[in-house]
């Protein structure tokens, strides 16, 4: 094989793993903003129960 078939085949090699790479990342920050979504949601939800438990309660002041 000639050099630059060489060096072709090896930038061929190069690309398809890390089009993998990319694909693997995508779906990991797909997956965690899923995640964050339903925390997000559950937060909400959770601040609801308590603000109906105490409403004279004031939000602290990091809020």
């Amino acid at each position: 094989m000639s050099q630059i078939e060489e060096r072709l085949t090896e930038l061929e090699i190069r690309f398809t793993h890390q089009a993998c790479l990319i694909e693997e990342l995508n779906e990991v920050v797909t997956e965690c903003n899923q995640r964050l979504a339903r925390l997000e949601t559950e937060n909400g939800r959770l601040r609801e129960m308590v603000s109906s438990f105490a409403p004279e309660l004031s939000e602290s002041p990091d809020e």
